[in-house]
């Protein structure tokens, strides 16, 4: 007995240094695709303070390609350690499986999710110029012309695109898809009036909003956005089941051990909630989710089930 306790005491002992020392060399944060982009920021923001709260060093690695999947698959490989993680929006997680052949991992096995950093809503824009002034003008010109009226995208399986087809679906239209590559050509045509309506991330529109320079119709979200008070939600116009957030999360490689999570996951909740933080990603449109791994988890699985029907009723592809 006196052997077995002095070595669960000598076991115990080896473990809390390797612990205590965690980062004790670069941790690596994956963005699976370019930079510039909302993940980017977030990922950005995130090895900063993680620098500052856990020490050691934080190092972002953009690894686009495949809607977000190439980067996934790199970090399914990756030593379940807690030296490499993901940082990446919904794409990866809930979507992309279902619309790319061949995908390297399992989005729901693959990962030990850490927590949902933050989550922003997606706003209906048309063109300043454009004649529908309104959500109900919209869907009127979109039953009177079906798959004339043109909604630009980030590109095909994105949640802009994804958000237009889900409009469609619950209100019993069509419209054209105009797939880019990035969401920035998709404003910039948007702007131009090259294209009709589009559904854009928040934070990624709401300058040209109150510049004015777009007309906002509505917006995805259960509740109107602080930022834009005046803009009703879907759902106050009578689009019922359209609601919509882009998200943005952090993973890790099945199998990370409980305590390195739990110290990932204290210092991710304490970096977005640091008032230097905080404040700002409200004002660019983000609100702080920061919820816990088990909560990550069971949310992940509502959205993948969610996208899944709506990817195969509709019949979307990433071609």
């Amino acid at each position: 007995m006196k052997k077995i306790l002095l070595g669960a005491v000598l076991a115990l002992a080896a473990a809390a240094p390797a612990f205590a020392a965690y980062p004790d060399k670069p941790v690596t944060l994956v963005v699976p695709f370019p930079p510039g982009g909302s993940t980017d920021a977030i990922a950005r923001v995130l090895s900063q303070k993680l620098q500052e709260k856990l020490g050691g060093s934080f190092i972002i690695d953009n690894k686009p390609g495949a809607t977000g999947t190439i980067g996934a698959a790199f970090v399914k490989r990756a030593p379940a350690d807690g030296y490499t993680l993901l940082v990446s929006s919904l794409g990866p997680f809930v979507i992309a499986p279902h619309l790319i052949k061949g995908v390297q991992y399992e989005a729901l096995k693959d990962f030990d999710p850490i927590t949902v950093a933050v989550q922003a809503p997606n706003v209906l824009v048309v063109p300043v110029n454009s004649p529908n002034k309104t959500v109900a003008e919209l869907l009127a010109s979109l039953k009177r012309d079906p798959r004339k009226v043109s909604f630009a995208s980030s590109g095909n399986g994105s949640s802009d695109h994804l958000s237009a087809e889900l409009f469609w679906q619950q209100t019993g239209t069509e419209g054209l898809h105009v797939p880019y590559k990035g969401g920035g050509p998709a404003i910039n045509d948007l702007l131009g009036g090259q294209v009709d309506a589009a559904f854009v991330n928040i934070n990624s529109i709401i300058q040209h909003i109150k510049a004015g320079k777009v007309r906002a119709l509505g917006i995805s979200s259960q509740q109107r956005s602080p930022l834009l008070p005046e803009v009703a939600t879907l759902d106050e116009q009578g689009v019922k089941g359209a609601e919509v957030q882009s998200w943005q999360a952090v993973a890790a490689p099945k199998g990370l051990p409980a305590d390195v999570r739990a110290r990932l996951h204290g210092a991710i909740v304490a970096a977005l909630n640091d008032p230097d933080v905080k404040p700002k990603l409200l004002a660019q449109g983000f609100e702080i989710v920061a919820n816990t791994p088990e909560q990550f988890g069971k949310f992940q699985a509502v959205e993948y089930g969610r996208w899944k029907q709506l990817i195969e009723t509709r019949k979307i592809t990433a071609d």
